[in-house]
């Protein structure tokens, strides 16, 4: 479906833009056919300008991205690419023109992506789907967004991808802004269209979100890959010095939150180095040139300190 190869972007730094400053550094993963990917880490590691070069919203300044064998700067029609490829963001109140009604906004993309369609079909067509994401389309169509809560309203970017039969998602932190009792609504709508053939690129800081939704996970930190593979195998055993400071750093109520690998060690991140080697209590003169490993099937890990059984060489 969807693959990303030694993928960059560079933004110009300092006195006079001479340096570079990499937003996103050499990264590669694929997403197959309904299949929900995670990519996971801090605020500002990378995740959403990932997203947005998926989504053509800015040019990549390395590498490519492959959807469905096309390299997607190539395609000139991008039209037909937003057909296929769509993408859900964080505030969905900012997603909807507010003096629109809903039907209206969808009446936009008949006209835009169907013209052929007549009305009436195509009015058949909304109200199936916006009982597919499990709205009822008497309560939903005729309104204004103000009228409709957070939660209704991702849903209701979800239905717009299905209508233009878009294959690709970009789920960038698109349930942050919900309440809790909203949340589960939209993470339910993603499972059952996966389960239908959807596949979804799902953007988040949250790790309980992740493990919940995810067939893989990726760890990125600034802006590189630490440790991908199988979200169980991420989870129950993890590899990464980083990705065990995230697991660690979630408050539980049976311990007191206490950890290790929050603290910082002043060290300078030198060229070639781990990304991560200035927060690492493991790292020395060996985390240099780290390069991905296979630890097992469907799991992988860029540390030169994990050893065969999982772990770490001091």
């Amino acid at each position: 479906m969807l693959e990303v190869v030694n993928l960059s972007k560079a933004y110009n730094v300092g006195p006079l833009g001479k340096e570079k400053f990499y937003a996103v550094d050499n990264v590669s993963f694929h997403v197959a056919d309904g299949e929900i990917v995670s990519l996971i880490g801090e605020s500002g590691s990378g995740k959403t300008t990932i997203g947005k070069m998926i989504l053509r919203l800015i040019k990549p300044t390395g590498g490519k991205i492959i959807f469905n064998s096309v390299d997607i700067q190539s395609i000139k029609n991008r039209k037909e690419y937003y057909r296929l490829v769509q993408g859900i963001f964080q505030d969905p109140f900012s997603s909807y023109n507010p003096i629109f009604k809903i039907d209206r906004i969808f009446e936009m993309i008949r006209e835009e992506f169907y013209p052929a369609i007549t009305k009436e079909e195509w009015s058949k067509r909304v109200k199936k789907v916006v009982e597919d994401i499990g709205l009822n389309p008497s309560e939903i169509l005729g309104k204004f967004p103000h009228q409709l809560s957070g939660g209704q309203l991702q849903r209701l970017l979800i239905a717009r991808a299905l209508l233009i039969d878009a294959k690709f998602l970009v789920a960038d932190e698109i349930i942050s802004m919900l309440d809790a009792s909203t949340r589960i609504d939209v993470l339910n709508t993603l499972i059952k269209l996966k389960e239908k053939g959807l596949s979804v690129l799902f953007i988040t800081h949250d790790l309980s979100l992740g493990y919940y939704t995810s067939d893989r996970t990726i760890i990125l930190y600034r802006g590189s890959i630490m440790e991908y593979g199988d979200t169980v195998k991420v989870f129950k055993k993890p590899l990464h010095p980083y990705t065990k400071m995230l697991l660690e750093s979630v408050p539980t109520t049976q311990k007191v939150w206490s950890n290790s690998y929050i603290s910082l060690h002043g060290r300078n991140v030198l060229p070639s180095f781990c990304k991560f080697y200035d927060r690492c209590p493991l790292g020395d003169s060996t985390c240099k040139n780290v390069s991905f490993e296979k630890f097992e099937e469907s799991h992988f890990v860029a540390c030169v300190k994990v050893t065969g059984e999982g772990e770490h060489v001091a």
